[in-house]
């Protein structure tokens, strides 16, 4: 007996654990079936579920829970990130806590700290993710330093590295000064701030009374200037080309060259050249072959290459100096304020430094021709496809990648170094010090690298470590190449891109079909979430308040293709109350007792009402499987909607009320087409609700197996719509709705019976209304029907197919008083269109608000010119009545 509302914390974890029990989610690499295969992106193990892993995880799980059902050997392969930096810093701040650093621990009692972290906390986002009803094959769930997937890195590094394919290079990197270590660009954090630019004078070498004015932001970095670049193109500056300046404070004589990365418009139009501490400026001293001089230190502390006055000083300190003596030599020319963004460590909070030192790298630009023939013949596609433009832009332009990190916590290096500094790169330590020993014909002692690899080199072998590789297993052969990766779009150069590199790299194969990129989360207000803004929303929350499914069902009607989705809890309490319209109209056929015998086979109705509602089932099959097919979400979930909560709820389950009663000659078999439509709302909805389905499975009446496990429908319109019984019912529905519309734009009192006209009517249309007449009465609120030659003056005319009908309101309401109404608010409504037409109109709007606040209006526009023109619509019809 179902309770009167459902009680979704009381069960889903229940539901859970039965399909975990039941094998609901397993893979099977020796079944005849077809397989199909998504490979989760790892979130990190320190990781708890946001809104973004609410929407990825949601997506994969729809289509894993449907390809299941459609009869396919579905394996979404589970597994988390080891996420090196962000787990070290974890288990640094634990210690910290207690007094305790781990350098005074050392590295291996440190790694084991964090493997107890692991096994303590690490499973805390898998939990979180089975509470969102996630349903990847948990026992294959895979780490991405078990055993294996280390077996894996160390055996591809090593190869890539005997290719010529990995290298040590002295480079530019973003460092990190607080935690030591070069990060990636991901893990950069660009700070909106105010600051200054400095402009300072540069005398020139053969006219010391003469100076060439640069600008900077970053005084600090002058002690490491080697060159001043100017466009070949501004006349300002043509004569000076190929002259030297003296750099101030230091004495250094350095060149004047012309390269078109300089600004005229901007700053001076004269750029100081730091190349060892500017990743643009890096680019043109290579260019020109400008000196790459380090005047840092690993804790942004000035070194030994700059003047002894500003050795070993901070270089936020050395910045106030160098400008007082900049100031005190006459050398400084201005200060102006500006607003800039200034790049912080997402973990340290402080400013990361570009800085030249020694890591190891991958030839990005070698490994990047495969991965982008692939996408450009179609072997894998990005849906949408548009993103494939991101993808060849960044992979066309790649640079080498920055694969070391001086950290702890990750896959260290495979890289021995001997005593003279040679370097052997070996899968173990055994087989670098065979190496060693032949190299130098002798026993000699080998120190193998510190350094880490970035957490996104094992990442990106992801798609063949977790099935195996290198070991040609039954889930290797069976599995890969895999169908879909889901992700989102920020993340299509730092793991999309790598692994398309990778795969083809290591095992000459793409290593998946399809490439779905969803968009991001925002707030209401298309702004997006922060912790700063405080308008984040946390789906764990979310869930508990109003269940799994309402928030499943909310991300999943929302995902529209390249459009970000705008999200709110009265959205989602909305979604709620769509879970507890299936739940009533279950309460309904329960009472009825529709479920008490169950239908062995697809009911072969012969009442109009019920050949109908077989038939529109049969068509939001047909949709569902459309949209599924194609990645369009948001057209299954809204598609279901609109079926369950229209066709099913709103018309059928009324419609039906006289049919079931006891001594009606269609009471069973309305019964058993019920009983049947309903459970198909339960099939087709479980894939995006599969909570409150399986509890609506397993109570209305005894079943044989798990909804989880239940096949596909695969009837069509072809087998089951009636095209007589589908046309009048339409015919029925849509005049109601019609009078219902003309009622309310007319305020005609809810309650009101009215009388109808009609002037003609076809023969179809007449059968139409004779079958219907009780039922067309009592839904729209009609007393009468009567035909007459000609409306009335102050009849509303309603359109039907071969009908023409009326609603005479003339003394029913106040006509002139509607009128005054509706054009009030329909004059406010022109003023706010005007505003907002006038704002997004205005080019500096468009130039300086963000993308978000564009979109937001636009919104809000088309929402205000929707309500304008059905205020128009009843305000013509209020002149059809005089």
């Amino acid at each position: 007996m179902l309770g009167k509302t459902f009680d979704a914390a009381a069960v889903e974890r229940t539901h859970y654990e039965n399909w975990e029990k039941a094998g609901a989610f397993a893979a099977d690499p020796s079944s005849n079936k077809v397989p199909y295969t998504i490979m989760m992106p790892p979130p990190n193990v320190t990781g708890s579920l946001h809104m973004g892993h609410a929407l990825t995880f949601t997506i994969q799980d729809v289509l894993v829970r449907y390809k299941r059902k459609k009869g396919q050997d579905t394996l979404w392969q589970p597994g988390t990130d080891h996420a090196g930096i962000a787990t070290q810093s974890v288990v640094e701040r634990q210690l910290a806590a207690k007094q305790i650093d781990r350098r005074d621990i050392g590295r291996d009692a440190f790694v084991e700290k964090i493997w107890e972290w692991k096994a303590e906390s690490g499973g805390t986002i898998t939990n979180q993710l089975r509470a969102l009803g996630a349903s990847p094959d948990w026992p294959r769930e895979r780490f991405t330093m078990d055993d294996g997937c280390s077996e894996a890195v160390a055996k591809v590094f090593v190869e890539l590295h005997k290719k010529g394919l990995i290298y040590k290079d002295k480079r530019l990197v973003n460092w990190d000064p607080k935690l030591h270590t070069a990060i990636s660009d991901l893990e950069v954090q660009q700070v909106e701030s105010k600051g200054h630019l400095w402009y300072f004078r540069y005398p020139l070498e053969d006219d010391p009374s003469r100076h060439i004015v640069v600008a900077t932001t970053r005084p600090e970095t002058m002690l490491g200037d080697s060159g001043i670049a100017v466009h070949p193109d501004d006349e300002r500056y043509k004569d000076l080309v190929g002259k030297f300046a003296i750099l101030p404070l230091v004495g250094r004589r350095i060149p004047i060259v012309a390269d078109e990365y300089s600004d005229p418009e901007k700053g001076s139009g004269a750029v100081k050249m730091t190349p060892a501490h500017d990743f643009n400026d890096f680019e043109v001293g290579r260019r020109h072959n400008l000196e790459q001089i380090n005047i840092f230190d690993s804790h942004a502390r000035i070194n030994e290459n700059a003047p002894e006055a500003y050795q070993g000083r901070d270089r936020f300190d050395a910045r106030k100096k160098i400008i007082a003596d900049m100031e005190e030599a006459g050398l400084l020319e201005q200060i102006e304020d500006i607003q800039h963004t200034v790049p912080h460590g997402d973990r340290s909070g402080v400013e990361i430094e570009p800085w030249l030192t020694d890591q190891w790298y991958c030839d990005a630009e070698t490994l990047a021709k495969p991965a982008i023939e692939a996408v450009e013949t179609g072997k894998t596609q990005f849906v949408p496809k548009s993103w494939e433009n991101t993808y060849f832009d960044w992979m066309r332009n790649i640079q080498p990648w920055c694969i070391s990190r001086q950290l702890w916590w990750g896959h260290q290096i495979p890289a021995w170094y001997g005593p003279d500094g040679t370097i052997f790169v070996e899968e173990s330590e055994e087989a670098a010090q065979a190496a060693a020993d032949a190299h130098y014909g002798a026993a000699s002692e080998i120190a193998r690298d510190e350094d880490v690899l970035d957490t996104w080199f094992s990442s990106a072998l992801w798609p063949f470590s977790t099935l195996g590789w290198p070991e040609q297993t039954p889930e290797l052969n069976r599995y890969y190449p895999g169908d879909v990766l889901v992700t989102g779009f920020d993340i299509i150069f730092f793991w999309v891109a790598r692994m398309m590199m990778m795969q083809y790299a290591v095992v000459d194969q793409k290593p998946f079909d399809t490439v779905y990129v969803h968009a991001l989360v925002r707030d209401e207000k298309g702004k997006k979430m922060s912790k700063s803004l405080g308008n984040v929303l946390d789906p764990l929350e979310l869930i508990d308040e109003f269940g799994a499914d309402a928030v499943r069902f909310t991300v999943t009607s929302m995902a529209a293709m390249g459009r970000d989705l705008k999200l709110s809890t009265q959205r989602i309490a909305g979604y709620r109350n769509f879970g507890t319209k299936l739940w009533n109209a279950h309460r309904f056929a329960e009472m009825n007792n529709v479920f008490a015998s169950m239908p062995a086979a697809m009911p072969q109705p012969q009442a109009t009402l019920n050949k109908w509602i077989v038939g529109e089932t049969a068509r939001i099959r047909e949709e569902v499987d459309a949209a599924l097919g194609n990645f369009r979400f948001n057209d299954a979930a809204n598609a279901l909607y609109a079926f369950v909560w229209g066709k099913v709820c709103d018309w059928y389950v009324e419609l039906s009320k006289p049919l079931l009663q006891d001594d009606a000659p269609e009471a069973e078999e309305t019964r058993a087409t019920m009983a049947w439509v309903l459970e198909q709302c339960l099939v087709l909805l479980h894939p995006i609700m599969p909570f409150i389905t399986e509890e609506l499975w397993q109570t209305t009446t005894k079943r044989d197996q798990l909804l989880a496990l239940t096949d596909w429908p695969t009837y069509t319109t072809a087998d089951l719509l009636d095209a007589d019984a589908d046309r009048e019912l339409n015919w029925v529905i849509g005049l109601i709705e019609s009078i219902r519309s003309a009622r309310q734009q007319m305020h005609v009192p809810a309650g009101m019976k009215v009388p109808m006209l009609v002037t003609e009517m076809d023969e179809a249309a007449q059968g139409a209304w004779d079958r219907n007449e009780v039922m067309i009465k009592r839904l729209a609120r009609v007393e009468s029907l009567e035909q007459t030659e000609s409306f009335p003056k102050g009849t509303v005319s309603i359109a039907a197919p071969g009908a023409s009908f009326g609603l005479p309101l003339a003394g029913l309401i106040d006509i002139d008083a509607e009128k005054a109404r509706l054009q009030k608010s329909l004059d406010k409504l022109g003023k706010e269109i005007g505003g907002l037409k006038g704002r997004l109109n205005n080019p500096k709007f468009a130039a300086s608000a963000p993308e978000e606040v564009v979109a937001e209006a636009q919104a809000n526009l088309d929402a205000r010119q929707e309500e304008a023109d059905q205020l128009q619509a009843a305000l013509d019809r209020l002149a059809e009545l005089g």
